[in-house]
C-alpha cells in the first residue's frame, strides 16, 4: 500500500487559513484533518472533537511527557499538539493528512517526515491582514498589536516551505490549494507504487515501429 501524503499549512494569524482549509474539505477532496489538542479554551463557535481536542494545562502537559505529541507549541500563552500515534496509523494506511499548523509546529514535523508537502499562505498585504484581524473582533487592540508583530516573525519562515499561496480571493486560493494536493498525489513514485498492475500490463505492449 502506498503510504499517504502529508501536507502541512502554515500562516500568519489573520491570513485566512482556516476559511481556505475548511473550503478545502468541503469539497469532498478526501484529506483528512489532524485535529490538534490545546490547552485554550473553546471559542463560541468551536465545538470540541471537530475544532480542537480541548484539554486542560495539566492534561496537555501529562500528554507531552509521555510523547503523544508528534509537534507541539506554545502560541500566544497556550498550548497546541499533534497526535503522534494518529498521524502515523493514518499515514501508513494510506490515507492523505492535512496538518494546519505553524512555522515552529512544522520545523518538527519535517524532522520525522522529511517528504511532507509545505504550503504557506499570504495574506495580500500586512494592511489587509490587520483589517481581517480587526473584523474578528476576537481581540483588543495590545493583542491585535502582537499578533501583528508574530505575523511578521511567522512570514520570515515562508522560505521553508514547497508552496506560497496568496489568499486575496478565497475561490481563487482554494483552486491553488486543491492543485497542490492533486499534483502531489500524481508524482511518479506514487502512481507506479498505485497502479502497479497498470504499469507491468502497459510495459509489456510492444513498442511502435516509426520507421
Amino acid at each position: 500500500m502506498t503510504p499517504g501524503n502529508l501536507f502541512i499549512v502554515s500562516a500568519p494569524s489573520g491570513a485566512g487559513k482556516t476559511s481556505l482549509v475548511k473550503a478545502l474539505l468541503k469539497t469532498g477532496i478526501d484529506l483528512s484533518l489532524s485535529i490538534s489538542y490545546t490547552s485554550r479554551p473553546a471559542r463560541a463557535e468551536e465545538v470540541p472533537g471537530r475544532d480542537y481536542h480541548f484539554v486542560s494545562w495539566e492534561i496537555f502537559e501529562q500528554l507531552r511527557k509521555k510523547g503523544e505529541f508528534l509537534e507541539s507549541a506554545q502560541l500566544y500563552g497556550n498550548f497546541y499538539g499533534t497526535s503522534q500515534k494518529w498521524i502515523n496509523d493514518s499515514i501508513t494506511s494510506g490515507h492523505d493528512i492535512l496538518l494546519e499548523i505553524d512555522s515552529q509546529g512544522a520545523q518538527q514535523v519535517r524532522r520525522i517526515f522529511p517528504k511532507a508537502v509545505g504550503i504557506f499562505v499570504l495574506p495580500p498585504s500586512l494592511e489587509m491582514l490587520e483589517t481581517r484581524l480587526r473584523r474578528r473582533g476576537q481581540d483588543s487592540p495590545e493583542a491585535i498589536t502582537r499578533r501583528l508583530a508574530a505575523a511578521r516573525e511567522e512570514m520570515n519562515h515562508m522560505n521553508e516551505y514547497d508552496y506560497v499561496i496568496i489568499n486575496e480571493e478565497l475561490d481563487k486560493a482554494l483552486q491553488d490549494l486543491a492543485c497542490i494536493v492533486k499534483a502531489e498525489r500524481l508524482r511518479m513514485a506514487n502512481q507506479l507504487v498505485r497502479h502497479q498492475d497498470l504499469v507491468i500490463q502497459l510495459g509489456k505492449v510492444p513498442a511502435v515501429n516509426r520507421q
